[in-house]
């Protein structure tokens, strides 16, 4: 379908293996693993995202006149509101009260991940703005009778030009560690008044002193032991939280072998079994935390492999950022400030958008004010030094 330009035509595909990895990349980039065909493939391949979880493949390509690939959009047709951490039951259940039909709707995201990054991922040598993708996937919408586009945990720059060529805007907050340039994790405890300092050590104390010994492992150091090992922890926090268990035992097999030494696996061992785990993948200057489960009580553990051992490795791998997942006002304490996090969507009928448009305006206005106040609660010395 073009996108209302004679030179550039959308195509929807219904695999990640009808668009060649070399051009998805090169629409992707290297930063966000998350967005490459390698994860993306490991999530379909792997039986992960797709009919039986519900996230069935549409991926958007805009090419040329020429068949080139411009852009590409990691795009999903849902008949629910599952696996994605921006939620929006709410106008669903509205809608469907009103005589409409929400479901089934597009989601542009990487599945069961709350972890930012790009979305609408347009090639840095063509001359393609993200509203221009944006623009062709309202026009796929509309063709397809569908209720909604939805671009979740995109980049502030997109959120930014989607919002001005019409589309909502919503607000949301995560916590993230940022790297001062910290030599050690001293010297980052330095940068924290001396309570929450106290506070930390402690919890690391407590941790290491539990008779565990900490393994963190990369690419082709993480062996088929350790992934059965993980996988029965991931499971059994799906068991207690209620949850769906999306991800295969197959997912984590081809991770480790598509991304290689982007993947980071750190286990806590008792007696030479797992006993915990907690996944991250490495960007180029971000480590993302993932998945993590437990077997047994254990202090502090879920600090120390989580949040602790992830800052370890990002000063002494230099890298600026560590994401930890979603929601968490605990993490505060430990280093993770809040930050904003950015999704934006298409209503198609009139009547719902304008509902919707009332609400994020007011819920954006008291997001705000809720992370002004969270920041406040920053555990690093104040200009006193205190």
């Amino acid at each position: 379908m073009p996108d209302g330009s004679t030179s550039l035509t959308l195509t929807l595909h219904r695999a990640i293996a009808e668009i060649g990895a070399a051009d998805w990349d090169a629409c992707a980039g290297v930063d966000n693993p998350f967005v490459s065909h390698a994860f993306l493939s490991a999530l379909e391949d792997s039986g992960s995202a797709g009919r039986r979880t519900g996230w069935l493949p549409q991926h958007a390509a805009l090419r040329d006149a020429c068949g080139r690939v411009l852009a590409i959009a990691p795009m999903y047709a849902k008949s629910h509101s599952y696996g994605e951490y921006v939620f929006d039951h709410g106008w669903a259940h509205a809608f469907e009260r009103a005589g409409g039909s929400y479901y089934p709707k597009l989601q542009v995201a990487v599945p069961f991940s709350p972890v930012p990054g790009p979305r609408l991922l347009c090639r840095p040598d063509a001359d393609i703005e993200p509203a221009t993708l944006g623009r062709a996937l309202v026009q796929a919408c509309r063709e397809l009778d569908l209720s909604s586009v939805h671009v979740t945990f995109c980049r502030e720059s997109e959120w930014t030009a989607l919002g001005a060529a019409g589309w909502l805007q919503r607000l949301g907050v995560q916590f993230h560690w940022h790297n001062a340039g910290y030599a050690s994790f001293d010297d980052f405890l330095e940068a924290l008044s001396s309570r929450k300092r106290k506070t930390i050590r402690r919890e690391r104390r407590d941790a290491n002193a539990a008779g565990l010994d900490f393994l963190t492992l990369r690419g082709g150091e993480i062996r088929p032991q350790h992934w059965d090992a993980f996988y029965r922890f991931y499971t059994s926090t799906v068991d207690r939280k209620w949850g769906s268990a999306y991800l295969t035992r197959s997912f984590f097999t081809l991770l480790s072998e598509r991304l290689g030494e982007a993947v980071v696996l750190m286990l806590a061992e008792h007696r030479g079994k797992p006993v915990a785990g907690a996944l991250n993948l490495a960007g180029t200057d971000t480590l993302y935390g993932r998945n993590w489960g437990c077997r047994g009580e254990w202090p502090f553990l879920h600090f120390e492999l989580c949040y602790y051992r992830a800052i370890d490795f990002a000063i002494a791998n230099g890298l600026a950022r560590v994401e930890a997942g979603a929601q968490g006002e605990h993490k505060i304490q430990r280093g993770y400030l809040p930050c904003p996090t950015y999704s934006a969507h298409w209503i198609g009928h009139r009547g719902l958008r304008d509902a919707i448009d009332d609400f994020l305006e007011d819920e954006r206005r008291q997001m705000r004010a809720r992370m002004a106040a969270l920041a406040e609660l920053s555990p690093f010395k104040d200009q006193d030094g205190a």
